[in-house]
């Protein structure tokens, strides 16, 4: 991670707690904590934490025991200072004193309750309150820096669904073929797996399905949605439908090529100025003239970066006007219950008057031979 680029997010974080009228931020190990400072800290009962004084120098306050990775994190490298605290010393106590005369104070929306309750007995005279879209709003847009490490994570992904023909055969239980993904993952780029999702027949009916023990039949469709981590942090997450041994049924087909017209509307659509729910409805109203529109029970996307998970979410009801450096998923899916269902899922970044999709393997549907 660049200096420069920590230097400048910290610096618009602080200008954001200014014009909040807030005294300071704390940020406790997460992803947030990997943003502002670059230290990939685990979270445990101790406490590790980033104080921001809207007025004064960052500081990282860490366990004694874990002083020689914090001194690693690009922060610490780059000057920030790091105090540490022993088992048998206040911690609380110890931020509370980069907050002196602290009257509002946020705090990361992931804190545990815990370290929040203790925080707050360390600093009775300030109001704590969730950061929320203070920080979210700062991690929407991408830098170049990160549109490169979203770039390499979905090359990663892409090449796990280019193996799919190895994976998805017939007589395989949907476990066995998830063993296998989440190993191909990690050999093609990432540092672990996020999910896994093999939902074949009418398990792909539900979005959210794991794994399970069915043994994949001829002719399934199987939804593969698949994600993972780099060691940049940052996310990939692709879905693809297969079609396992044989042709699939009249109406899969009728259905999927709905499906792929709206996903290739949605992503021609995409650009900057256009409101997240506005690129919502596109896809949404050529699946339901299709007279599928019961079948799609989710909104279209969600953004990601050092979450898989994060904002921007492109849902009805969202007037956020998109950004230059926005990245997100497009992922409409028609779901049929106890029968069998479909996704096709392409993260996009941002820029210029469209969309740059980063995820590339093919949108048609593939029939493996199982």
């Amino acid at each position: 991670m660049v200096t420069a680029d920590l230097s400048s997010r910290m610096q618009r974080v602080k200008t954001a707690l200014a014009d909040a009228a807030v005294d300071g931020l704390v940020v406790c190990p997460g992803s947030d904590l990997r943003y502002l400072t670059g230290y990939d800290a685990e979270s445990f009962e101790r406490l590790t934490a980033l104080v921001v004084p809207t007025d004064g120098d960052p500081q990282l306050v860490v366990p004694a025991l874990e002083l020689a990775e914090a001194e690693r994190s690009p922060a610490a490298l780059a000057g920030m200072d790091v105090r540490t605290h022993g088992d048998t010393e206040d911690a609380y106590a110890l931020a509370a004193q980069s907050l002196p005369a602290a009257r509002r104070v946020l705090v990361d929306d992931h804190m545990w309750a815990q370290k929040a309750f203790a925080l707050q007995s360390a600093m009775p005279k300030a109001r704590l309150a969730a950061a929320g879209s203070l920080l979210s709003d700062l991690r929407m847009v991408k830098g170049p820096d990160e549109v490169t490490s979203l770039r390499r994570a979905g090359a990663a992904i892409d090449r796990v669904h280019s193996r799919m023909a190895q994976f998805l055969k017939v007589g395989r239980t949907e476990r066995d073929v998830a063993a296998d993904i989440a190993d191909a993952i990690v050999a093609e780029g990432h540092v672990r797996a996020d999910f896994v999702i093999v939902g074949s027949g009418p398990n792909g009916a539900s979005p959210h399905h794991s794994v399970s023990d069915r043994v994949i039949e001829a002719g399934d469709p199987v939804v593969v949605d698949i994600g993972g981590t780099t060691a940049a942090g940052y996310c990939s997450d692709c879905t693809r439908t297969y079609v396992v041994g044989s042709s699939a049924a009249p109406d899969f087909v009728e259905y999927y090529e709905i499906l792929l017209e709206a996903q290739r509307a949605q992503c021609d659509l995409a650009r900057p100025g256009l409101t997240a729910e506005s690129l919502d409805r596109v896809g949404r109203k050529v699946i339901s003239e299709a007279g599928y529109g019961d079948y799609f029970i989710h909104r279209t996307g969600h953004g990601i970066g050092l979450d898989t998970h994060e904002e921007p979410y492109i849902v009805e009801g969202s007037t956020l006007a998109l950004q230059p450096g926005m990245a997100f998923s497009i992922e409409p899916g028609i779901y049929l219950p106890g029968r069998h269902g479909a996704r096709i899922e392409d993260i996009v970044v941002l820029a210029g008057d469209g969309a740059e999709r980063l995820n590339t393997t093919t949108r048609e549907l593939t029939i493996l031979e199982g």
